[in-house]
Formats: structure tokens, sequence, C-alpha cells
């Protein structure tokens, strides 16, 4: 009812659902004249999700040639165009490296160029520390794991140090990337603000199952050259804080989100590669 409702609709609409989100609702519509994707999400606080910002970055991605034409938005709703693509998977990423990096540096450096407003920071380790006070004052069942959490990501944040900060997505998931044949596309922006390179690249690496040789095709295709150690060792220790993310906006998720989705096994997994990657960086 709510999308039947737009004003921007020519004629009958054809509403179908779009699988794969596990935060919002997504539909492709088509009306007479047109195919669209209706994206409905309100501001996600404690997740620090604001539709306000997601619509800035998504007009600047859209500037540079990254992401579709944000058509319409009102609160609760985005409608974007819809890109006739192939959604990737975790395969697909890494067969594809040669193609998404160059889109990764785009977004870097081109975004800051096009944004307008009040610009977004995403700090992961404020998220961390803001995530562990979610969890502690709504009595989580992960209460007890929170302490140890949080002396890991105080010594990943000194071992990720000093930092270059760039315009990141912040969400690298193979969901969000779309490839139409001949270009790649990224999406979902609620996520998007100033941080590290490097946690791009760590989150795209343990979202899309990297392997060693896949990670350092990945830094030198982004950085130029070969990676020295020192630079290995910020980039393991932002992809370790990248998987402490997920694994604790999982945590968050499985307290508030009502989607019909399985956030404790979520949880599980990203959790289990959070401690053997941390593990593997000692």
């Amino acid at each position: 009812e709510k999308i039947k409702s737009l004003p921007i609709w020519k004629g009958i609409i054809d509403i179908k659902p779009l699988e794969g989100g596990i935060t919002n609702l997504n539909y492709v519509v088509n009306d007479s004249e047109k195919k669209l994707v209706v994206r409905l999400g309100s501001d996600i606080p404690e997740h620090l999700v604001y539709r306000a910002n997601e619509i800035l970055v998504s007009k600047a991605a859209y500037e540079i040639g990254v992401s579709p034409n944000l058509i319409y938005n009102e609160p609760g709703v985005l409608v974007l165009d819809y890109i006739q693509s192939t959604t990737l998977e975790p395969l697909t990423v890494r067969n594809n490296l040669e193609r998404i990096i160059p889109v990764i540096k785009k977004i870097h450096n081109s975004i800051p160029n096009k944004l307008s407003g009040q610009s977004a920071i995403f700090w992961v380790f404020y998220v961390i520390k803001y995530y562990s006070n979610f969890l502690l004052n709504n009595k989580s069942s992960h209460s007890s794991k929170i302490q140890d959490l949080l002396t890991k990501s105080d010594n990943l944040e000194k071992l990720s140090s000093p930092r270059e900060i760039v315009f990141g997505h912040n969400d690298l998931l193979a969901a969000n990337f779309l490839d139409d044949g001949s270009k790649i596309w990224v999406v979902d922006w609620e996520y998007g603000g100033f941080n590290d390179p490097l946690f791009d690249l760590g989150g795209l690496a343990s979202n899309n199952d990297f392997d060693e040789s896949l990670e350092l095709k990945a830094l030198e295709l982004y950085f130029n050259q070969k990676p020295n150690p020192d630079l290995l060792n910020k980039y393991n220790a932002m992809k370790t804080a990248s998987l402490l993310r997920e694994t604790m906006w999982s945590m968050v998720s499985e307290i508030t989100s009502k989607l019909d989705f399985d956030y404790g096994e979520y949880t599980s997994e990203n959790l289990k590669k959070f401690n053997d990657s941390y593990e593997k960086l000692l």
C-alpha cells in the first residue's frame, strides 16, 4: 500500500519482492513507462543508519557514475533506477577483482567531490564501542563477551595506525555489487562515510572469502605496487576489525530486526571468522 501511494507512477503498477536484503525491504516495480527499485526502510539509530545521509551519498555516487540514479524519496522510501544486471556472489566477486577494485578506488577518491551537506564519518572503532553499549544496555545474550571484544578492538585500532582517510562504502557484501555485462555498479549507501580505505578492502576480502593470494592481488591492484610488511599488518588489523563490526552488527540485529533472517547463525559465523583472524594476526 505504501508503494502504491507514491505519486510517481504512470498507470497500473506491478510489484515484486527483490530478495536478498538483510536490513531493508526491496521491491522491483513496473508501471506503464519504467521499471524501478523501491527500497523501504526508516532510520535505524541502533546501527547509526540515517536516511538523510544515504540520500546524499546515493546522489554523489550516481554523479560519479558508480550507482543507479535516485529518482524519488520520502520518509522511509527511496526509489532508484532499475539496472538490468546480475547480482554478484562471493565467487563472482573473486572472479572480477580487476573490474571491482577500480570502482572502489573511484568511490574512495571521487565521491567527496560531489557530496553536499554535512559529511558523515564511519569510524569502525567507535561503532564497536557504540554497539557494545547497546548490547549491554539491552541485556544481550552476548553481554559476557563484550569486554574481551572491546580489548581486542583497542589492540586492532593501535595495530592499524596511522592511517589514510577516504570516503568508504563500508558494506562491501557481494549483494551490493551489480554486473550489467559491461560495468560494475555498487548499491546500498546507508553506511557511506569517511573511513580508512583498508576497511573497505578488508571487508571486501572477509565478506567474499578471499584467500591470501587474492588479498595480495587486491592490495596490489589498489595501491599499484606489492604491499610491504607495514601495509600488510595494517590491512590485516582493519580486516579483522571489519569482521568484529559485522559480528556486533548481527548481535544487535538479533535484538532489533523484524526481518525473517537467522541473525544468530550469522553472528556465530562472523564471530568464528573474527576469532580466527585475530589469532592469526597475533
